[in-house]
Formats: structure tokens, C-alpha cells, sequence
């Protein structure tokens, strides 16, 4: 059984994004829709003393432009984003262990296009990091057709999917019983009850970038975002 995930790629994402990705076998970046203004695509939020603070990439020619038809601009906006990430989290048990990483990505490269920093983000923190052995695609490879829904299913079907793996935000626009007409399982990701852990400045918030989480526990992040069903009864 192919079981399928698709996702527009996002800014490093929260644990809930990569607790989805860890649930399948391939992971199809859905970079080949609108871009949405003012949404994950760009940015993501992390933990200050005085509660959750955006880090936010400005973006060339998003107006009427796919996600992966964004630009990125030729600013300081990569060493503004590791100062503010490493002024927070400079303290944190972990830090140390992903800072070279951290300047690879934000110091060293000249990232092009959204799509392509958040993808390649996204891919190293899965499988360098937390040991992912999920499938990357990319929807670009199956040129779906149609709109919407139908365009979706398109994908899924060209992608040899037995079983997708929704968000469950999702509930409010999927039709259920045109998956089943397709032969495709549906099921909706749970993303409740989330064990905390140390994070700085309570109350705690779970909806905040990955990196909190690896910043806090290090080699143990996995067990706080899928590993802790494990245990339960």
C-alpha cells in the first residue's frame, strides 16, 4: 500500500508538518498551486519573552504567482532570520548541535526561490535530522490536471496512491465519498496530544517552528512528535 501526503511547502514548519510526512511513503510538495499571502509559506513563529515573535521572508512577485514562481529578494532578510534564531535560542541544550547547519543554510547559500529554501529545509531536518525514510516528490513531476479537487485526485492517481494522509483543515472543503468513488482511502492526521517538553518563556505553545523543538531536545525530538504514540495504551 502507497500511502500519499501532499503539502504546499512551508517555512520550517511546525512538528506537526513532519509527524505527517513520518505517517507515509511519499511526500509530494504541492509547490505548483497560488501562493497565499499572509499564510506558512513565508514564515513561521518562534518562542521570545514576550510570547511568539514571526519570522517572516519578504517575498519578490507573489501577487497572482505559484509558490514556486516565488522569489526570493536579494536582502540581509537570511542574517537578520540566524541573528534572531540564534539570539533566542543561543542558550538552549541543543543549540550548538544544529548551529552548523544553521549557517549553512542561512549564511552560506544564495537561495533562488521560496520553494526551493523550504524544501530543502524541510528534507534535511526529516531525514538528516529526525531520520525520516520517506519519499520526496514534487507535484511538477506528474503535471496533474484539472482544478481543485479534481486536480488533486489527478495527482494522487498519477502517483499510484492507496491510502492519502490529510490535514484535518482540510474536513471543510474535501469530499469524502469522491475518494471512495476513486478507490482511495481517506484519513484525517490527528495532531492532538502532543507531549511538552523545556521549552523557554511558558506557557508552552506547540505551534511554533521545528526548531524549538530541536533546539530543546536534540536527538530525542522524534520521540516528541511521533515516538510517544509508542507508549500509549
Amino acid at each position: 500500500m502507497n500511502k500519499v501526503a501532499v503539502l504546499q511547502s512551508n517555512y520550517i514548519p511546525w512538528k506537526g508538518y513532519f509527524d505527517i510526512i513520518n505517517d507515509v511513503d511519499t511526500f509530494i510538495f504541492y509547490d505548483d498551486v497560488q501562493y497565499t499571502k499572509n499564510d506558512w509559506r513565508n514564515r513561521n513563529k518562534v518562542k521570545s519573552a514576550t510570547g511568539a515573535q514571526w519570522l517572516t521572508i519578504p517575498v519578490n512577485n507573489s501577487n497572482d504567482s505559484l509558490i514556486c514562481e516565488v522569489l526570493l529578494p536579494n536582502s540581509n532578510w537570511n542574517v537578520k532570520h540566524f541573528k534572531t534564531i540564534s539570539a533566542l535560542y543561543s542558550k538552549a541544550p541543543y543549540f550548538k548541535r544544529y548551529k552548523d547547519f544553521l549557517e549553512h543554510v542561512y549564511l552560506e547559500q544564495n537561495w533562488r526561490s521560496l520553494s526551493e529554501l523550504n524544501q530543502y529545509l524541510i528534507q534535511c531536518i526529516s531525514k538528516n535530522i529526525l531520520g525520516v525514510s520517506t519519499t520526496f516528490k514534487d507535484s511538477r513531476e506528474f503535471k496533474s490536471e484539472g482544478q481543485k479537487l479534481d486536480r488533486l485526485l489527478d495527482l494522487l492517481h498519477k502517483s499510484e496512491t492507496d491510502l492519502y494522509v490529510s490535514g484535518p483543515a482540510a474536513k471543510d472543503y474535501i469530499d469524502n465519498a469522491r475518494f471512495e468513488e476513486e478507490g482511495i482511502k481517506l484519513v484525517y492526521k490527528d495532531y492532538n496530544h502532543y507531549p511538552e517538553y523545556n521549552q523557554f518563556h511558558p506557557p508552552f505553545d506547540h505551534y511554533v517552528t521545528i526548531f524549538d523543538l530541536l533546539f530543546h531536545t536534540g536527538p530525542d525530538a522524534s520521540y516528541y512528535i511521533w515516538g510517544w504514540r509508542e507508549n500509549e495504551i
